[in-house]
């Protein structure tokens, strides 16, 4: 039965149209069911309920130099049960009312037209420019961004010192999981964490700001260049956005928590529109400067580097774009770590970084199950164990996107790019759940999805955000966090089954009946089940004409029109078009 025709949904339905009629109200809830200002400013109201709820259970260091830990406004909020209960719900709350607005914007928008892209911008910033103003949730690792940048300007070597070197680090809010761990990150990125700690004089908060512009300069590029690859590509510029920057797992790591994969992950489309444009050099650049903040990145330049081609088919030419990528970078990652001070030493440092933290992924857990049960049998020991299967399995990553690489009928180089850092994800003993940010740009920018496995991403991203939210509460050590976490837990459970089962405007985001099916220019709709045999390696000839410079005249494609295009990811097509049977069922 539709969620509409069931009496809870009917009740929500009446209830929604009588508080649409009310004066106090109707701003917020009224309207009509197309318009889309009652769910933009829905979402506004749920990123300021976040930014209230940020201030009483968000991150703030206790260190003397910070501005806010002893503000007579904070402190009501963060040092009484009934503060910390009360933002702990506003936090829950409107990390669940951004769900809900998320995913009503999709049928509110009307269909994935130019028109619609113009809306989804305006969401991007309007729900983003509340959360600028809040205190780090999700994740505290700006702390510890602030920290390395610390240790490199203390004449210490990142890669092989910890922040537990550092007088007061605790304080100053990094998590003890980085107490002794090299740093992860690229030298690029930790020569601007000294400049940041260095800009700051010590201030977290003044820090916590510099990072956050940075994260919100790779917004910037994303929104810029996002909608661009999804036109040459034959996906849906609008589609693409909703789903990159607007889930709420996006909304909540880039900006609140401060994460550097917003920059990396700018960088790193900007290197693949820069490469669809044959501007290689620029491109090369930009890509080694995305490794240089997260070497995760080094997966895509190969790929990258084949949108330069006319075509695919020749491996003379596949390898002179990687020799000369290859070198470019190599020598540009050098200078990087010259500065540094550490050559190339980093690679390594970074690529073993994070042995810290609990090894929770698949792989991590089969290494340890088996590190252990080796161990009881007499054995070597587990950690010797585990770290031989983990290296294993990184071996195996590399040697599986290189077959990738070498397939004589390559698929498009973006879509198989995001296969392959879905591969060595997939294959890493840590997986944090904003790792998925790094593969959504590259598959929506390709194909339009709808069905089940649209659905089962929506229950990821909005489980991923709500267990990494109640996992990250900040609360005062006199105070009850498991009795908080409950609290939170209870909230959510509720809401979510309110979206999931009863909101007749939501529960459709949740149905994993439908079949899976993805959409594209060149394609149309196509089952996912079906499986796809390339008749050749992929060219530029399959980019849309007139979208990139050097592919035709502007004209619109032989091989469809916009209209033949998806108008909604839960299936609904554009009023113009004849449903299919899929679509009415």
């Amino acid at each position: 039965m539709l969620m509409r025709e069931s009496r809870l949904g009917r009740l929500v339905v009446a209830l929604r149209e009588l508080l649409g009629r009310l004066p106090v109200t109707s701003w917020l809830i009224g309207g009509e069911e197309a318009a889309v200002s009652h769910t933009l400013r829905q979402g506004l109201l749920a990123a300021l309920l976040i930014m209230v709820g940020s201030w009483g259970v968000g991150w703030l260091p206790i260190t003397p130099d910070s501005l806010l830990a002893t503000s007579p406004m904070l402190l009501p909020l963060r040092t009484t049960t009934a503060g910390v209960v009360t933002c702990t719900v506003l936090l829950v709350l409107g990390t669940l009312l951004l769900v809900r607005s998320w995913l009503r914007l999709s049928r509110r928008v009307g269909g994935w037209t130019p028109e619609a892209t113009s809306t989804v911008r305006t969401a991007v910033w309007m729900w983003s420019a509340p959360l600028l103003l809040t205190l780090p949730i999700i994740s505290r690792d700006v702390y510890s961004y602030l920290a390395q940048g610390r240790v490199l300007q203390s004449g210490m070597n990142p890669y092989e010192t910890g922040v537990s070197e550092l007088p007061g680090w605790f304080m100053e809010g990094a998590d003890g999981v980085w107490a002794q761990s090299p740093s992860p990150y690229g030298p690029l990125f930790l020569l601007i964490a000294r400049g940041i700690w260095v800009l700051s004089g010590g201030i977290p908060e003044i820090g916590i700001l510099c990072f956050r512009l940075l994260s919100l300069a790779g917004v910037l590029l994303m929104v810029h260049v996002i909608p661009r690859l999804a036109r040459a590509m034959g996906s849906q510029p609008a589609w693409a956005l909703w789903l990159c920057l607007l889930n709420p797992l996006s909304l909540l790591v880039l900006l609140p928590a401060a994460h550097n994969d917003a920059p990396m992950m700018g960088l790193v489309l900007l290197g693949l529109w820069w490469s669809l444009r044959r501007r290689r050099l620029a491109a090369i650049v930009v890509l080694t400067a995305a490794v240089a903040i997260k070497p995760i990145a080094v997966v895509v330049l190969p790929f990258a580097m084949l949108l330069t081609l006319r075509r695919t088919d020749s491996y003379a030419l596949r390898l002179r774009e990687w020799l000369v990528a290859g070198a470019v970078a190599v020598a540009l990652l050098l200078a990087a770590g010259q500065a540094l001070g550490v050559g190339l030493g980093w690679v390594t440092a970074a690529l073993t970084a994070g042995s810290a933290i609990t090894q929770a992924a698949p792989v991590g857990l089969l290494g340890g199950a088996v590190g252990w049960a080796v161990a009881e049998a007499g054995g070597p020991e587990a950690d010797a164990v585990a770290s031989t299967i983990h290296l294993g399995f990184r071996v195996l990553s590399v040697l599986l996107v290189a077959m990738m690489l070498l397939r004589p009928r390559l698929g498009n180089p973006v879509l198989w790019a995001g296969y392959a850092v879905a591969l060595v994800v997939a294959c890493s003993s840590i997986i944090q759940p904003w790792y998925l940010l790094w593969v959504l740009p590259l598959v929506a920018v390709v194909h339009v999805h709808r069905g089940r496995l649209l659905m089962l991403v929506t229950l990821v991203l909005t489980v991923a955000v709500l267990l990494s939210l109640v996992g990250q509460l900040s609360v005062a050590q006199w105070i009850d966090t498991a009795a908080v976490q409950t609290i939170a837990v209870l909230v959510a459970l509720a809401y979510l089954g309110f979206l999931v089962l009863i909101d007749p405007g939501t529960g459709e985001h949740f149905d994993l009946s439908r079949p899976a099916q993805r959409w594209n220019l060149a394609e149309g709709w196509t089952s996912l089940r079906a499986p796809t045999v390339r008749s050749r390696s992929w060219s530029r000839q399959e980019l849309v004409p007139g979208t990139v410079p050097g592919t035709g005249t502007g004209t619109e494609s032989a091989r469809g029109s916009p209209r033949d295009g998806p108008r909604d990811p839960t299936g609904r097509p554009h009023p113009a078009d004849r449903p299919s049977t899929e679509d009415t069922r």
